[in-house]
């Protein structure tokens, strides 16, 4: 017999079985009555639940990785094989059984696009919708035995489309009839998924619960007196699912995490109340009065505090009955237009955030999503220093695990609903302008989205579509669902917050979300013109400087401006056989441009040229004609850094006197696409991922690429005083013939303080090509607060000049530290720069860059070990050991170490004669694709995990690139 079930959810997200429909001859009763699959055997096979029909053909090698070079186009399409062939029939079993009092609930918080389920020969529905949850009540038609066989049968979405022939953004725009993602149809920066995103593509739980069910939570904090009261408001929506009166009591429980072990109760209320039989009821706690709470702020502006809440319902005679918990923040998000630029400006209790921030697609197109994952997404976007992800319309609504990240890294979210212009309204051919066919699953959709995510700290704006508004009655029902409670509609800036709840008469958390605001489109109120033309963009590479001109950006914030993105040249052989690793040929053309053909492969994976013929000469070019895809991805990688740092750093120079903030088109990719990405889909990241991070410190020093005076941008809310630049030119043989300390300097918060100019361009005999070091440290102990490294040229030339650095052997000196608890990996690796200084001014240049900080965990295990000691395959260590060496890299010549770049890999394998991808992915770098000075040293932090391999540090550079510097960690 079967133990009665245990309170609270289930996931059920293994022992799944599939097969397509067509070659299942039961019945959905028969399935899970007298007949069930006995195992993976044919027509079965293991399921991939969460997740889609692709996802569990791939996972059985029926087909090839669509991926992987062009082996998406050996896969049948939807539109030629028809909806049948990828409907699918999904089982399993599960055990549970209940006492008397006790109700079940199956869920799928996600399913694409409409089902059928069976459940001990028992039928349900599940309606149409992409974005909708569904709760089924079972408790009725659970086995008495405990052991019950579920089947759901799922169907694609009702207009999965066709792809014309030339491509296009949303195919034949056929699947905006649906409530689902538009990306399915292949875009300008995807190929189609050839089952639309079929599948149960969410987590599907059992949830038990006794008498009284809790649902939806609704939690907002409102605060006064310059933030120094808060009030927590909550209101329930309770289920009596019994047919008796009940009587029961709420408790809610708020908790601030001390550390990973201590938690402090802050408050803990309980209330009484009277539930009517067979009722649905929404129940507002009284305000919850907290003094001077710990704020959650966005990513560079402070802690993201988060606190944890838990609320009960017990039942009087029965005992707890359901039970819910959330991390939540304290803060509020105000959105408005900005008088001055006409921007879009975002303030976070109180505080105005200029906004450095990334577009977002998804994680997977084949819906592959993991809270591990997103983890790792979600931090490398902080790691960027970014505040902000834009969740595009034609894609996801995204889950709460990304949520749950984002609230912990700090990133700002603004969620579009499911609309885009290529879809709905515009586009070869012309598309539906009025949206999908059914607008009231759309709007059902659009209120269960707002209640899943609602509760989120890192959630700061809801926008109808992309490039596109909704329908009329769409995009009013949305501003009337999504109306500011009068506790958050904007006040002067200057407000002291007085007031008291008094004055309302609602409490903000009986909205549906009242907090947040809503903009009807990602071109209008604020974005680009404002007014719902095409002005976001360009999209391509450009001149560097040409980010800092007047006439480059018109508007006060950019939603949409993207560029290039190649990976290195080790994700090209990963992901394409050896036909796709040619690099682009290179024409020249009668104007003296040129222009790339790249090879088909390329063309597949929606490659982005390094030149725009007519206005920007070949960047890769500038460097000289490549040789090899080695050296093609190198001189991209140079390019990466320099084309997104300028991006940023053009934008932050202009901050609140031209912009409120810019979105890049896109941080990453949901395939192996080549372009407009900062790490590939493997999760290695290119070297715009460092150039941006550079760009966006919260306290940075840059150098204005029109007009080439430094500056120093303050962004955050405190003064920076006392501290000073140092300004240094290196010649490519290591010479410093510039050499300029300007001291006590003061930036006001939120402020772009001008220097003064970088006159060696204007010297005598500049040389034609050399770097240019800014440091901006505080005198007191050399601590560098932001370091910024240039590498540059005189006008009219260019980069060719660096071929011949390539020659030189700078020696650098490595040691480092290890922890290890489990597969686990944390180093943190010193590289010095061993060359002799050829200018005794100097001062700063010989101390540690501490930018990245080191790492509080490896401070106190004090296991120094070099990064050449072993650490033998298989080995956990418990405790540290007291290894120690030191790895040099030996030169005969002195200069800058240019361009040095960390990987991390496992020892070699080969595979059919060639050398296979053995990169640990992924990896977390405090900082890469650096460069160092004569006599300078920095500090690296990285992290891994590496189960039951090797791992070897490699260390490779512009001075570097002839061979391979590998630093066994083991």
């Amino acid at each position: 017999m079967a133990a009665a079930a245990a309170l609270g959810k289930t996931k059920l997200d293994s022992g799944w079985l599939a097969a397509r429909s067509t070659e299942v001859k039961a019945t959905g009763i028969q399935l899970t009555t007298t007949t069930p699959p006995s195992g993976p055997s044919s027509p079965w096979m293991e399921a991939a639940v969460p997740g889609t029909v692709l996802g569990t053909l791939l996972k059985n090698k029926l087909i090839p990785d669509p991926f992987y070079g062009l082996n998406n186009e050996a896969i049948i399409d939807i539109a030629d094989s028809g909806r049948e062939y990828y409907t699918f029939w999904f089982f399993t079993t599960f055990v549970a059984k209940l006492t008397g009092s006790q109700h079940a609930a199956l869920n799928f918080r996600a399913i694409n696009y409409s089902g059928e389920v069976y459940l001990n020969g028992n039928k349900r529905i599940l309606q149409k919708g992409m974005f909708l949850r569904h709760s089924l009540d079972i408790t009725d038609i659970l086995s008495p035995d405990g052991k019950n066989l579920l089947a759901v049968l799922i169907y694609p979405p009702d207009h999965p489309g066709a792809i014309p022939p030339q491509g296009g953004q949303g195919g034949d725009h056929e699947i905006g009839k649906d409530v689902a993602t538009q990306y399915v149809e292949g875009w300008d920066w995807m190929t189609p998924i050839r089952d639309r995103n079929t599948g149960i593509w969410d987590e599907v739980s059992i949830s038990i619960s006794g008498p009284v069910k809790l649902a939806d939570p609704h939690l907002v904090s409102s605060f006064f007196d310059n933030y120094t009261r808060a009030y927590l408001h909550t209101t329930i929506g309770l289920e009596n699912k019994s047919s008796a009166l009940v009587e029961c009591s709420i408790t809610i429980q708020v908790t601030a995490g001390l550390d990973d072990d201590i938690c402090l109760l802050e408050q803990h209320q309980s209330y009484d109340l009277s539930i009517p039989p067979g009722s649905f009821i929404h129940y507002t706690l009284p305000p919850i009065f907290f003094y001077k709470p710990n704020l959650w702020w966005p990513n560079g502006m402070g802690n993201q505090s988060l606190y944890s809440i838990e609320i009960s319902v017990d039942v009087k005679g029965f005992g707890e009955s359901d039970s819910w918990s959330h991390q939540f923040g304290f803060r509020k998000i105000e959105s408005t237009i900005d008088k001055a630029t006409g921007g879009r400006l975002f303030r976070v209790n109180g505080q105005q955030i200029f906004i450095r921030g990334g577009n977002w697609i998804l994680s997977d197109g084949l819906l592959r999503l993991s809270a591990k994952r997103y983890m790792t997404d979600i931090k490398f976007h902080a790691d960027m220093n970014f505040n902000m992800l834009r969740c595009w319309g034609g894609g996801l609504a995204e889950r709460p695990e990304f949520y749950h990240y984002c609230d912990l890294y700090g990133l700002l979210v603004w969620q579009e609903f499911w609309i885009t212009g290529d879809v709905d309204g515009r586009g070869l051919p012309v598309s539906n302008p009025n949206g999908p066919l059914d607008h009231d699953l759309f709007l059902l959709c659009a209120r269960d989205t707002i209640k899943l995510l609602r509760n989120h700290a890192s959630l700061a704006l809801w926008v109808g579509g992309n490039e596109q508004t909704p329908p009329k009655d769409i995009n009013t029902a949305l501003i009337n669902d999504l109306k500011l409670h009068p506790l958050f509609k904007s006040r002067d800036e200057n407000s002291s917050l007085e007031g008291d709840l008094s004055q309302e008469s609602v409490d903000p958390s009986q909205y549906l979300d009242g907090t947040r605001s809503y903009v009807q489109g990602s071109l209008w109120d604020g974005f680009a013109n404002g007014k719902g033309d095409f002005t976001d963009g360009p999209y391509k590479i450009q001149n560097p400087e040409d980010f800092f001109k007047d006439d480059f950006y018109q508007y006060g914030f950019n939603p949409e401006v993207g560029s290039v993105g190649m990976p290195v040249a080790a994700t090209i052989r990963a992901t394409m056989p050896p036909e796709g690793w040619q690099i682009p040929l290179f024409r020249k053309l009668p104007s003296g441009y040129i222009e790339e053909i790249p090879n088909p492969m390329w063309n597949y994976h929606k490659y982005i040229p390094y030149s725009k013929p007519g206005k920007v000469h070949d960047q890769i070019e500038s460097y000289g004609h490549p040789k090899n895809l080695d050296d093609f991805c190198e001189k991209a990688q140079l390019v990466n850094y320099m084309q997104y740092r300028a991006l940023l750093e053009g934008w932050t120079s202009r901050m609140w006197t031209k912009y409120t903030g810019v979105n890049i088109w896109k941080t990453q990719n949901p395939w192996t696409g080549l372009r407009g990405q900062f790490y590939d889909h493997l999760l290695d990241q290119t070297a715009g991922f460092y150039g941006c991070r550079s760009a966006s410190e919260p306290v940075h020093v840059q150098l204005n690429l029109g007009t080439y005076y430094v500056e120093v941008v303050n962004t955050t809310s405190d003064e920076l005083t006392d501290v000073s630049l140092e300004v240094s030119v290196w010649d490519l043989d290591g010479a410093c013939p510039y050499y300029k300390v300007t001291e006590k300097i003061s930036v006001a918060p939120k402020k772009v303080l001008q220097i003064g100019e970088m006159k060696y361009p204007k010297s005598k005999n500049p040389k034609p090509v050399y770097f240019l070091l800014l440091k901006l440290f505080r005198p007191a102990d050399a601590s560098v607060i932001s370091r910024n490294f240039y590498w540059l040229h005189l006008l009219e030339t260019d980069y060719k000049a660096l071929e011949r650095h390539r020659a030189k052997r700078v020696p650098l000196k490595i040691t480092s530290q290890v922890f290890i608890t489990g597969s686990a990996f944390k180093m943190q690796m010193n590289v010095r720069n061993m060359s002799k200084i050829s200018n005794p001014r100097i001062l700063n240049s010989l101390a540690d860059n501490k930018i990245s900080g080191s790492d509080p965990e490896l401070e106190a295990v004090k296991y120094e070990s070099g990064v050449l000691s072993r650490i033998c395959r298989g080995l956990h260590f418990s405790r540290s050991r007291n290894l120690q060496s030191v790895f040099e890299v030996n030169g005969a010549d002195s200069g800058v170490a240019f361009f040095l770049h960390l990987s991390v890999h496992a020892s070699k394998k080969v595979e059919g004669g060639d050398v296979s991808d053995t990169r640990i992915l992924p990896v977390h770098y405090s900082d890469n694709y650096f460069s160092l000075v004569p006599g300078e040293a920095t500090t690296i932090n990285i992290s891994f995990e590496a189960a039951g391999v090797t791992p070897r540090v490699v260390l490779r550079g512009w001075n570097y690139n002839e061979e391979q510097h590998e630093m066994s960690v083991c």
